[in-house]
């Protein structure tokens, strides 16, 4: 297990980099969109490529970061189900969507995207657009995203059954406290302490 938990290590840094640079990508999106935007008003000058590069953008983030919200822990669960179970049964219950319905899926997403891609690729698809952009790009996003939330999908496999064994903490405990909410708590205490020394 041991060999196991530093392989779950390594796929955690990986996502964690990859969720890094689809932050900056939310970034380029929104410069992007606001050149256009101020472009377009100013000089009535247009472009589909600015357009186009906008929904490839968002369409990176969400392929992309599909690995590091898994990580977080913040996709869709319903709380109000999973908190009545006890931390062994929501382990157990996250194993087996890993493996009946997580993996099976990454797998047809990445089998079925894979061949468009590469048509895409072979066939220098255009966008139909005037000024647009090639499209093999964005449909490299389908298998890779989908590969990443696989690997992550180990990941988080073996963070599950470390803890059913004794071996782990508990990832989906609720008693730890979320990047936002630890940011939340510290602010509060910064702000207790300057309305102390305003006193």
């Amino acid at each position: 297990m041991p060999l196991l938990l530093s392989l779950s290590r390594l796929i955690d840094g990986i996502s964690s980099l990859i969720g890094k640079l689809a932050m900056w990508l939310i970034l380029a999106a929104t410069l992007i969109s606001a050149g256009n935007a101020i472009v377009r008003k100013l000089f009535n000058i247009g472009s589909n490529s600015f357009l186009e590069i906008q929904w490839y953008l968002f369409a990176a983030v969400f392929m992309l970061g599909g690995g590091y919200a898994f990580l977080k822990n913040v996709h869709v669960r319903i709380d109000f189900i999973s908190s009545k179970f006890s931390p062994t049964t929501r382990n157990w219950v996250d194993v087996g969507g890993i493996l009946v319905f997580l993996f099976p899926l990454c797998y047809l997403m990445v089998s079925m995207g894979w061949p468009v891609f590469h048509n895409a690729w072979e066939s220098g698809e255009m966008s139909s657009n005037a000024g647009g952009l090639i499209r093999w790009p964005v449909h490299l996003l389908i298998p890779v995203g989908f590969s990443l939330l696989a690997l992550q999908g180990v990941s988080e496999l073996i963070k599950r059954l470390a803890f059913i064994m004794g071996q782990g903490p508990d990832v989906l405990s609720t008693d730890t406290l979320s990047d936002e909410e630890l940011l939340a708590q510290e602010l509060a205490l910064e702000a207790e302490a300057n309305n102390t020394k305003a006193k």
